[in-house]
């Protein structure tokens, strides 16, 4: 068999040397003057032609996103996927304006731009490994949909509202408004506690009160608050319940649902409101005094070996003397004789 004798083009050869391109054609200090400004401008027009096909190419690409995202809010998409599919689209339109600007004004094949791509593909992996773990959690976040843009939600110990599910992290705002940005391959390995999963949420108080107080009076206390509020649903009923009779309280459990938006506020209007009827009732509230006599007993319980070792410390006895000792160890002669023989 005779070997092919057409050459076969390696990748160094398919890739054009950017320096050579742009590079002069002799020496700058050998260059007359109208050979520089011929080759500085050549390289501005290129230059310049790239920059301004790449800002008018930035433009076209929001653009598009921007009507691809009225076209799925027609559609009915959901908030969290018109968001993170837009963001895909915008950074696919920006990579192909890059090869085409390459190719165009540099000579840089795409096709040789995504050789070199492929050839340092384990090392681009391996270097972005957590970027793409976020990429592919998103995509499961998106799919999957534990929570929507909007929703309450408890995720790794921090708390707040979804703004933005993006390609790499997830946007929360906090209930202090702070900006909370959490890692997409974080939340996909952290239990979602999604509070409003619903329109509505539920409001729950559990409330103290004494042995000898009226259960039905403290009901139809709150019973009335709860019905006067407007912001409290009718249907599911509010109720109270007796949760528990704990060692010094009759535990009440006060329920009733709200929208996700009045959950906040009703919860602390009804807290001053029963607080306030409770009062007029003369209805003891016994949480707070429990509380203040385990603090008491932790109080004492810690003063009395500070106590203690205040007190003066105890003398030492005193050891006897050499006379003493003689006398109380070693007996007499008369009492050494037996008493026969005295």
């Amino acid at each position: 068999m005779s070997a092919d004798p057409t050459p076969k083009a390696t990748l160094q050869d398919s890739l054009p040397d950017l320096t050579r391109e742009l590079a002069p054609p002799t020496h700058l200090s050998a260059m007359t003057a109208d050979q520089f400004w011929t080759w500085a401008m050549d390289v501005g027009i290129k230059i310049g032609g790239a920059l301004l096909v790449f800002y008018i190419g930035h433009h076209v690409a929001k653009w598009i996103v921007r009507a691809v995202g009225r076209a799925m809010t027609r559609a009915h998409v959901e908030t969290t996927s018109l968001q993170f599919i837009s963001r895909v689209i915008y950074i696919a339109l920006l990579i192909v304006l890059l090869l085409a600007i390459l190719q165009g004004f540099f000579g840089l094949a795409p096709t040789s731009f995504i050789a070199i791509l492929g050839a340092a593909g384990l090392a681009i992996g391996l270097a972005l490994k957590d970027s793409l773990s976020n990429v592919a959690s998103g995509v499961m976040l998106v799919t999957l949909k534990p929570f929507r843009v909007g929703d309450v939600v408890q995720i790794g110990g921090s708390s707040g509202t979804v703004e933005a599910v993006s390609i790499f992290q997830t946007r929360l705002r906090g209930a202090d408004n702070q900006t909370i940005v959490l890692p997409n391959n974080l939340i996909t390995t952290a239990p979602i506690v999604n509070l409003t999963p619903d329109t509505r949420r539920r409001i729950e108080l559990v409330i103290g009160i004494g042995y000898e107080d009226d259960i039905d009076t403290a009901r139809a206390a709150i019973m009335k608050i709860m019905k006067a509020d407007k912001r409290i649903f009718d249907q599911p009923a509010p109720d109270v319940v007796v949760y528990e009779l704990a060692d010094i309280a009759v535990r009440l459990g006060v329920r009733c649902h709200v929208s996700n938006a009045d959950h906040f506020a009703t919860k602390c209007d009804l807290n001053e409101r029963i607080k306030k009827a409770f009062d007029q009732a003369g209805i003891s509230i016994q949480q707070a005094q429990r509380d203040i006599r385990a603090q008491r007993r932790i109080t004492e319980a810690a003063s009395a070996p500070a106590a203690a070792a205040d007190a003066p410390p105890a003398e030492p006895a005193q050891s006897p003397s050499p006379d003493q000792q003689s006398s109380t160890s070693s007996p007499s002669p008369d009492q050494q004789t037996p008493p026969e023989l005295r």
